[in-house]
């Protein structure tokens, strides 16, 4: 209460400890305050408009559409985990994983995670709708992008290496 009192006070120019008790008004001041604040969902602009969501197959598998990068990322990060998963558990690299049955399962889940991602798309459904706090469209798009990285590092340096990484 004294902390609103001498905000109070401060903004009519004045402070508790500049006033002496005798100088301090004994009419007593009333104070509404009216909280303005929402649920998070209300506190967006009303001048943005919802972004417009295009269900055209060639939109979104155009270049700077969604399906691009999203499907990709998924496949990364997918195929990252599996190899070093595989190369952990029986030592061999990433080319000769491939080499011994590893394309129909590439191909397989290539088309299993293509097909589930790009139905929504074709739905209207956006990332960003489905987006929370952790698990966030950005979160995976950056997720993606690091695995695709990871992956081509990973097969360059079993090349260069000669064998697996992980041994």
């Amino acid at each position: 209460m004294a902390a609103v009192n001498a905000s109070l006070m401060a903004m009519n120019g004045a402070t508790l400890l500049q006033r002496k008790p005798s100088e301090r008004s004994t009419t007593s001041r009333q104070l509404r305050v009216k909280c303005m604040a929402g649920p998070k969902e209300s506190r967006q602009s009303p001048s943005t408009p919802p972004e417009k969501v295009t269900t055209k197959f060639k939109d979104v598998f155009a270049f700077s559409g969604p399906a691009p990068e999203t499907i990709n990322g998924r496949l990364a990060m997918l195929g990252f985990v599996s190899a070093v998963g595989v190369e952990i558990a029986s030592g061999r690299d990433l080319f000769s994983q491939l080499a011994t049955g590893g394309v129909p399962l590439f191909l397989g889940s290539a088309i299993l995670l293509s097909v589930a991602s790009v139905i929504p798309m074709l739905k209207g459904v956006s990332k960003e709708s489905k987006s929370q706090e952790i698990m966030s469209s950005g979160a995976e798009m950056l997720n993606g992008r690091f695995a695709m990285l990871g992956l081509v590092a990973l097969a360059l340096t079993e090349y260069l290496k000669g064998g697996p990484l992980i041994s």
